[in-house]
């Protein structure tokens, strides 16, 4: 009898060992993707995902102020053509109207002919704005495609150490109603961005 309560309790004691080894175990193993309760509060590890704030991104990334500066300058330029042109035009316009009242014109025909000629005038001037207002928004289409681009590639590169599962694009607050800021990789994200800008300048 003595000999059985003695099996029975190194059997329990050998029991208790092995439960606390497997609860230990479990609770290292879980830490990363279980629910912890605290205070009535649940909370979970950091999920391998992120957000970048695009607004913030493309107002810091120097990239992206240079496009952006390039395509303003090309804009001027081109509303200065337009601008000069058409008040060029608007001279010849106002000269032919003067004579016409004045009479000054030889004949019917001279004025007719001038009259043909500022009518061609302005159809150019109008064809010579459309075709630069088609010309910048091409140049607008290629400076988004390539910066997208860079973004994208520099993405891919930036993740094969990071190993996020989600990277979440965030245009004022229009995707992501509230957020943890320890997702926000914006900041790392423009740096490590103009870092790469300035090294291949």
């Amino acid at each position: 009898m003595k000999n059985l309560s003695l099996i029975i309790n190194g059997v329990m004691a050998v029991a208790i060992i092995i439960l606390f080894v497997l609860v230990i175990r479990n609770k290292s193993n879980s830490t990363n993707d279980q629910p912890v309760s605290n205070n009535n509060t649940t909370t979970y590890g950091k999920l391998p995902i992120a957000y970048i704030n695009v607004d913030s991104l493309l107002m810091h990334y120097q990239f992206a102020k240079d496009a952006n500066e390039s395509l303003i300058t090309k804009q001027e330029d081109s509303r200065a053509t337009i601008n000069s042109k058409a008040n060029q035009f608007q001279m010849e316009v106002d000269e032919y109207k003067r004579k016409r009242e004045n009479n000054a014109f030889l004949s019917l025909d001279r004025a007719n002919q001038e009259a043909n000629r500022l009518e061609k005038k302005k159809n150019d001037l109008q064809e010579l704005n459309d075709n630069l207002s088609k010309q910048l928004m091409q140049i607008q289409q290629k400076m988004s495609e390539q910066l997208r681009d860079t973004i994208n590639a520099f993405m891919k590169e930036y993740n094969k150490k990071n190993k996020y599962q989600l990277i979440i694009s965030n245009t004022s607050s229009d995707n992501i109603l509230y957020a943890e800021k320890s997702y926000d990789i914006t900041a790392e994200v423009t740096k490590l961005l103009n870092d790469r800008y300035a090294a291949k300048k």
